[in-house]
């Protein structure tokens, strides 16, 4: 079946928000006269959400009560300041435009809260160009299960064999297998160190959103 619809990651995929993170953790510590961490450390455990974030910059037991008013902070500074340094990643903007001149569709189905995707959508100027967005807040199991898949795809009235996912991790990849849709991986994202897209079973694998781009006609959007 003729590709239809491109969904997006959030988080490594479709933006590099990793600067609007390390910004909240390096003011934490100073607020504590701590010095600032190395952003790879922070960039490096992204993918673990908050709770990643948080023990990798504070020498904290993870049931603590210490470590639960940290992360409550986290949390609640980064919604005041969720996109201030957040961007699309170079030659996402080109792709996007590609997507939109070829009348695809394409939008983002993320394991990131609404009370966070909504506004960062809004203030990059991409809510009213993508044609959906899907959070946890959506579903009652999130990825790597293909509940959020299915119900993109189910909104967007398109069999999941017409979609490709974009994924930077492996629960992205699994996700869209389990609901039917072809799936890429991207190597360019919050990847662990010991962690390896190759072997998440992806249909493609990139290094960029540039090669995403060269790939498409080729490799996924034959009738």
């Amino acid at each position: 079946m003729r590709l239809r619809a491109i969904l997006f990651d959030m988080d490594g995929t479709l933006l590099d928000t990793a600067p609007d993170f390390i910004a909240v953790i390096q003011a934490m510590r100073a607020a504590r006269g701590l010095s600032p961490v190395t952003e790879q450390s922070i960039r490096d455990v992204v993918s673990g959400g908050a709770q990643a974030m948080v023990l990798a910059a504070f020498e904290v037991a993870l049931q603590s009560e210490e470590f639960e008013h940290l992360r409550l902070e986290f949390l609640d500074r980064y919604q005041e300041s969720c996109a201030v340094h957040s961007r699309l990643y170079e030659g996402m903007p080109e792709l996007l435009a590609d997507i939109e001149k070829a009348k695809l569709v394409w939008g983002v189905v993320t394991n990131k809260p609404v009370r966070f995707a909504e506004p960062i959508m809004q203030r990059l100027g991409l809510a009213e160009r993508s044609s959906i967005l899907i959070c946890p807040d959506h579903v009652s199991r999130s990825k790597p299960d293909p509940e959020p898949m299915r119900l993109a795809c189910e909104r967007l009235q398109l069999e999941p064999s017409s979609v490709l996912f974009v994924g930077d991790d492996i629960r992205d990849i699994e996700s869209g297998q389990a609901a039917g849709t072809r799936t890429a991986a991207v190597r360019y994202g919050y990847i662990h160190p010991q962690d390896n897209p190759n072997n998440w079973g992806a249909d493609i694998v990139v290094d960029s959103p540039f090669e995403l781009r060269s790939l498409l006609d080729r490799a996924l959007c034959s009738c």
